[in-house]
């Protein structure tokens, strides 16, 4: 019989290494460019290539763990990170390194949605809390990885830290051969790609997948533009050292960890949708800030209220996901993952293409444009549920 507390360990593990993962290729463009020369636009196909990886681990995650479980997943997918960040240490041909940058998104992309389902199946009572504790541990590992790199690339080489912290996987690794897992959910049914999609039809998880999609593309252009905004607009025409601009990202990035921390204990006290909506409204005073274009601390400030905001969203809609295909959460949320994946390099592409015309300036428009149709979606995901509890105690009763 497993134990709970191991198991979500295990997944807190896993959901770290995605977290490693999220800003490997970041955190190694450097080394790779002057390794290989490559120029602005072969950097391009690279952070191209991690996402569509993540994209197909998402894909792939959930049919399998719901017929043969989450052990051997867990295994395999830590593996084939530690395979790939040991080949970005030591590749010497450029075609090899394009294989090992897609090898680290696919594994994190299994990571991410198999940490995800895990976390949901052994928290059955608390789903949205345990979802938001998960989300603190890739906070920690996506900090972790620039974090190291900046603390001991005076002392060794970026090579030899990269191929140190590969290694590093096989620390979960051992973790996930020591304990139980739950058994496998549909031991017997066949994988069917329809069967999965076809979650798609019923509405409450169609408004909440594209609630999602919204959401992540809110994340993505925060991760990604974040440092530009403060620079080109926060602090234009005036000299700009670099850390400023990164203090911008590190905010939301650190605001949306100890959020997270804060909602492991607030979901189990406040009502989620309550939560959700708070939320929204911290989100709205963030982008509000930006638009006007303040001085640099209230940017600060504005930054901070944005990561805030935006932490509550996936863990608990993802809880009330988990709530409602219980027997199907590995395929519910690797449909969900690829969803939100596509509406995250969707809007961050579309975003990228109406700032080479308008200018970055832009952010703080697109973001409470896209926190409007989040609003809206998540009102009807939050009403339907409601008509759903509603209707199933009239037919108990």
């Amino acid at each position: 019989m497993h134990r709970n507390s191991f198991v979500f360990a295990a997944a807190c593990a896993g959901m770290l290494l995605f977290g490693i993962v999220f800003l490997s290729l970041g955190s190694v463009n450097n080394m790779l460019a002057e390794r290989f020369q490559l120029d602005d636009n072969a950097i391009g196909t690279l952070t191209a290539l991690l996402p569509f990886g993540i994209l197909a681990g998402s894909l792939l995650f959930g049919p399998v763990v719901d017929r043969f479980g989450y052990r051997w997943m867990l295994v395999a997918a830590a593996l084939v990170v530690g395979a790939g960040l040991e080949g970005l240490a030591f590749a010497e041909r450029r075609g090899l390194v394009q294989s090992f940058v897609f090898l680290i998104g696919f594994g994190g992309g299994v990571l991410n949605g198999a940490t995800n389902a895990l976390a949901a199946d052994v928290s059955p009572d608390a789903r949205g809390s345990r979802l938001s504790l998960l989300g603190v541990f890739f906070g920690v590992g996506a900090m972790a990885m620039p974090g190291t790199l900046a603390l001991l690339s005076r002392h060794f080489p970026l090579s030899t830290i990269v191929s140190a912290i590969g290694l590093v996987t096989l620390v979960p690794v051992a973790w996930f051969l020591l304990i139980r897992f739950p058994p496998p959910k549909q031991r017997d049914e066949p994988y069917s790609a329809a069967r999965s999609f076809a979650l798609l039809k019923d509405p409450v998880f169609l408004l909440a997948g594209l609630a999602l999609a919204v959401q992540s593309g809110m994340e993505g252009m925060s991760n990604d533009w974040m440092t530009r905004y403060f620079k080109h607009v926060i602090l234009a025409g005036r000299a700009a050292e670099e850390w400023r601009t990164q203090l911008g990202l590190l905010a939301v990035t650190g605001a949306m960890v100890a959020t997270r921390l804060v909602l492991s204990r607030l979901l189990t006290r406040v009502p989620s949708q309550t939560v959700l909506f708070a939320s929204i409204g911290v989100t709205a005073i963030g982008a509000l800030t930006l638009l006007q274009a303040p001085g640099y601390a209230a940017s600060l400030g504005a930054a901070l209220c944005l990561g805030a905001g935006l932490a509550a969203a996936f863990p608990v809609v993802l809880g009330y996901i988990g709530d409602l295909y219980p027997a199907r959460s590995g395929a519910a949320f690797s449909t969900l993952f690829v969803v939100a994946l596509l509406g995250n390099m969707s809007i961050n592409k579309s975003f990228g293409a109406l700032a080479q015309v308008h200018g970055v300036r832009q952010y703080a428009t697109v973001m409470l444009v896209c926190l409007g149709f989040s609003g809206i979606l998540l009102g009807f995901v939050v009403r339907r549920l409601r008509g759903r509890r509603a209707a199933s105690k009239d037919g108990i009763a």
